[in-house]
């Protein structure tokens, strides 16, 4: 496997354009079409908050058959809680783009970020949808990645290649996301394109698992998203042998989508609302898998210890009361903490449990007062 230059359009069959509709009152770039030459394979997986935005249940309705040639995502308005015309306005602009683009309204799936509550500016997008058609183009994967951004400072894109029965396999990937990182996906949006030919149980499989891994193991600020989805679609252009069991193949392919997921879910964290730390959290030796991940949670959510990495102070009697909070039979004889420099960009926190043979890896932040600046004015 090899990283290569590119995003969203870098894998064979692929085009993408962003532009400016008028959603944002800055002038920046609020939607992004994402579109494939030909009816591509489809996996998805969502957020698990209760209360799901229109444009969410709309694509998962249309996720039922496996398959989606389109996506269109506008970012400044999240579309949620906006009741009956929300929904209505989710699915009418899936209709709105399979129209322009000749396909079924089915094969276009929906995404929205931005803020709560607030009717979505239909019309914007109607009048700007001809144009952000006309612009598709294999070049334009950055218009794309800008288009989705909402407080974040940068776009967030990647791309590899491997090679699978001697066909060179490309995927291609972009993310946003900044503040409201929690398990259980975020306030993210991630999409990913590729050309391997695989069968849609399983590329759920593959992105299950590699979502588990990556996106579910990054947090910010411990809060949860209404809008939060990660798609792939693959096309199977590369002409490879169909990948339809486990194996060599299935694993190669599984590597490439995991690399693309963890680069996304740590650009996420490295772009988080007023992060000047990158902080990876550790654990060992605990009873099973389950507990070594709470247990990552417990410092990584830990407003005590984000700040203590903020002030370049190591303090590891935050980093215990953490672990302690959680009730776990372990006492100070047990635990081993340790610490990478705290006046360094990258933080490691490393703590041995001695409950066990089971581990866990969670990446974060630190808390700084700019995050309180950013959201406390975010409306």
């Amino acid at each position: 496997m090899k990283i290569v230059k590119g995003g969203i359009t870098k894998a064979q069959g692929f085009k993408a354009n962003g532009l400016h509709c008028g959603i944002k009152r800055s002038g920046k770039l609020d939607l992004a079409l994402i579109y494939c030459d030909c009816l591509a394979t489809v996996a998805g997986v969502f957020t698990k908050n209760s209360i799901k935005a229109a444009p969410l249940i709309v694509t998962q309705k249309h996720l039922h058959n496996h398959r989606a040639q389109a996506i269109i995502v506008n970012s400044g308005n999240a579309n949620c809680f906006t009741g009956n015309f929300g929904m209505i306005y989710a699915q009418k602009t899936a209709e709105l783009f399979a129209k322009l683009l000749k396909i079924k309204t089915s094969d276009v799936l929906v995404a929205s970020t931005g803020i709560i509550g607030r009717p979505l500016p239909f019309k914007k997008i109607k009048d700007a949808a001809p144009q952000l058609a006309k612009g598709l183009s294999p070049n334009h994967s950055q218009k794309a990645a800008r288009a989705i951004l909402t407080t974040d400072k940068m776009i967030k894109e990647t791309a590899v290649q491997t090679t699978i029965n001697g066909k060179t396999i490309t995927l291609g990937g972009c993310a946003k996301g900044s503040g409201m990182i929690a398990p259980n996906m975020a306030t993210m949006l991630a999409f990913i394109t590729t050309d391997v030919a695989i069968t849609a149980p399983m590329l759920k499989l593959a992105l299950t698992k590699a979502a588990e891994k990556t996106f579910n193991c990054i947090t910010v600020d411990g809060c949860m998203s209404t809008n939060d989805m990660t798609i792939v679609l693959a096309n199977g252009l590369a002409n490879n042998t169909m990948i339809r069991k486990h194996g060599k193949d299935f694993d190669k392919f599984y590597e490439a989508l995991h690399f693309i997921c963890l680069d996304l879910a740590k650009k996420i964290v490295l772009d988080g609302e007023g992060a000047n730390k990158f902080i990876e959290v550790h654990v060992t030796g605990a009873g099973n898998d389950d507990k070594a991940k709470k247990v990552c949670f417990a410092i990584a959510n830990s407003n005590l210890v984000k700040t203590a990495a903020y002030g370049s102070n190591p303090n590891w009697g935050r980093v215990a009361a953490a672990v302690g909070s959680l009730g776990l039979p372990i006492t100070e004889k047990d635990m081993k903490i340790k610490f990478s420099s705290f006046a360094k960009k990258n933080i490691r926190i490393s703590v041995d449990l001695n409950l066990g043979r089971h581990k866990a890896t969670v990446y974060t932040s630190d808390l700084s007062p700019e995050y309180v600046k950013i959201n406390g004015a975010y409306n």
